[in-house]
């Protein structure tokens, strides 16, 4: 048999080999997405645990509620929802990677659109009921309040403001994000390479002062000029400042994913980013700013202390785990059930009387270890999966995320 030499141009059948393109490699899994997940959803359960403590308003109250534990919720509120848009535009522009098609946006839209409404259906009705419970003193029972939640019953109002029924409550991130990702894919679209155009500007213009300053000063535009026209409301339509500040993270996220080295830049300030956090936090809760100075700092915490998390996740957290395929398969099942679990489990609890202190932490236990069990449950019925935005049992993790809730 005939060999051609290394370096030798071959002939017939193996010169057509050589010369056709090698397939492309298959893009590698950025694991330190996978873990930016995994923290951010165990921030959300430890901080809708917290709502149910602090003086804010919640669906449901602690007779023990006051102000005691608001600085340390004051933590992650600022910056954890946009953290969860950024990973989520890196996670759609790789889906969106070979371009738009109408099998990624049917995908794309069942992964979202299925489990909101199995959320709306049957999630979301324990809380509501509930509230109004507490709130309203309704004394039907949860058969009869079911009745006036479908039907769309706008009689529970207080100080003019009435419950909106059905409604997604916790699972609002999920219509958000949706509508985010059919924009992306309308751009891309109308112009394939707009995310790599913006991508290679970004990298040409954005030294560490621009990439830590500029976000800032858009999303301090964002707060002088929607928040107070504008109240966060969650209610999709009207709320511009909600959109203006998410569809930038989301948007940044995108940029970010499609430029390898940006990755990189992000992760040469995060010494920087981490002390401006901190410091913006103890402005925060310490020295608490007047307006419109309370804007800049909230501002400045919200995008370094994102830029922080994401930098350091790029340096440490781009490694593998036994349990991170478990944990990420697991995040949207427990964002789902994790704030009916907390509620309905709050409710049990609340004729002990227990100080926060003690019921605090069994509450914590309580929801996750219930979230773990409906998980189990969830991944071993075919028919559960896509409504709890798990794909089907052949379609295991694949190569880059696609599902951030």
């Amino acid at each position: 048999m005939e060999v051609t030499p290394p370096g030798a141009p071959g002939t017939g059948a193996q010169a057509d080999r050589l010369a056709a393109p090698h397939p492309p490699q298959a893009p590698r899994r950025l694991y330190f997405l996978d873990w930016l997940r995994i923290i951010a959803l165990a921030l959300l359960v430890l901080y809708h645990v917290g709502m149910y403590y602090v003086s804010w308003d919640f669906h449901v109250k602690s007779p023990f509620a006051g102000p005691a534990l608001e600085p340390w919720m004051k933590l992650s509120e600022p910056w954890r929802m946009g953290l969860l848009f950024f990973v989520s535009g890196a996670a759609s522009a790789h889906l969106f990677s070979g371009g738009p098609s109408l099998a990624l946006v049917r995908r794309r839209s069942r992964q979202l659109l299925w489990p909101l409404l199995c959320g709306v259906v049957l999630l979301v009705p324990p809380q509501s009921y509930a509230e109004v419970v507490q709130k309203f003193g309704h004394a039907g029972g949860f058969v009869d309040f079911l009745g006036l939640y479908f039907s769309g019953y706008h009689g529970f109002c207080r100080d003019g403001h009435c419950l909106i029924l059905p409604t997604w409550n916790h699972l609002w991130f999920l219509p958000y994000l949706w509508v985010y990702t059919m924009l992306l894919c309308a751009v891309l679209a109308v112009r394939p390479q707009a995310l790599r155009s913006a991508a290679r500007r970004v990298h040409q213009a954005s030294g560490a002062a621009a990439l830590l300053v500029v976000p800032m000063l858009f999303l301090l535009a964002a707060r002088l000029l929607l928040v107070a026209r504008y109240p966060v409301t969650h209610a999709l339509w009207g709320d511009w400042f909600t959109h203006a500040v998410s569809l930038a993270m989301f948007a940044a996220g995108a940029v970010v994913a499609v430029q390898p080295a940006l990755w990189e830049r992000v992760a040469s300030v995060r010494w920087i980013a981490l002390p401006m956090a901190a410091a913006a936090w103890v402005a925060l809760v310490v020295v608490k700013p007047p307006q419109p100075v309370v804007h800049a700092v909230l501002a400045a915490y919200a995008w370094a202390a994102a830029l922080a998390a994401v930098g350091f996740a790029v340096r440490h957290l781009d490694v593998d785990a036994t349990v991170r395929a478990w944990l990420v398969e697991a995040v949207f099942p427990v964002y789902m059930l994790h704030q009916t679990l907390l509620i309905v489990g709050s409710q049990w609890l609340l004729p002990l009387r227990w100080p926060p202190a003690l019921e605090g932490p069994v509450l914590v236990v309580l929801t996750l270890s219930l979230s773990v069990v409906g998980v189990e449950l969830i991944r071993r019925v075919a028919v559960l999966r896509p409504w709890f935005g798990l794909r089907p049992r052949q379609g295991a993790v694949g190569p880059l995320p696609v599902a951030v809730p």
